[in-house]
């Protein structure tokens, strides 16, 4: 359950967070607060590599809200970074400890996101340059799997990027079983601000 909302609200569905705001059950700051209270009921969590400081969150809250929703269409939902993606304020490590680098502007997705009125949370885990599947081969730790958590975070799961590029459906066999991803290929899209996986 999101505190601090309306009580019915329990998703950060795309759909449920944009009815709410529109029915004024929900506002940016509400959202932020409840985000920030579930992570840190989680305590230590390797899904996060880095978070955005809270008075940040708070301040891109509170301008969404003085700003309004009109012309928006992504206001006032949170958003994860794939951590070899770069976001300005933010490291991009690549989860490689040694080529951590603070970049001087975001990457042309993270602008967009931003632009159309989405809130960055923080950076996310991933396997080392992106070159795993299942988001095990990093130094920051393992995350647990949002859908089954005993299982590898990357096993069983649709995802769906926000970027509208090339969609990539694939169906593999163990230990890659019953995966449907639906993902970027870096085609249409600008590159600038990425880091792409080695293919192998």
């Amino acid at each position: 359950m999101l505190q601090g909302a309306d009580a019915s609200f329990d998703s950060l569905n795309i759909a449920a967070l944009k009815a709410g705001y529109a029915a004024g059950r929900l506002r940016p700051s509400q959202l932020v607060a409840a985000i920030l209270e579930r992570i840190a009921r989680r305590g230590k969590d390797p899904t996060w590599i880095e978070l955005a400081p809270r008075a940040e969150l708070e301040a891109r809250a509170a301008e969404l809200e003085r700003r309004g929703a009109a012309g928006l269409p992504l206001y006032g939902i949170p958003f994860a970074i794939k951590d070899n993606i770069d976001c300005r304020g933010f490291s991009t490590t690549a989860a490689c400890r040694e080529f951590a680098h603070r970049p001087e502007a975001s990457a042309a997705v993270v602008e967009r996101l931003v632009a159309a009125g989405a809130i960055p949370v923080g950076k996310a885990n991933l396997d080392q340059f992106a070159t795993g599947l299942v988001g095990v081969r990093s130094p920051y730790g393992v995350p647990a799997n949002s859908f089954r958590g005993r299982i590898e975070p990357g096993i069983g799961n649709r995802m769906l990027s926000l970027e509208r590029t090339e969609e990539l459906r694939y169906r593999g066999q163990h230990p890659r079983r019953d995966i449907r991803s639906t993902s970027l290929r870096y085609g249409r899209g600008s590159r600038r601000g990425r880091i792409n996986a080695v293919t192998h």
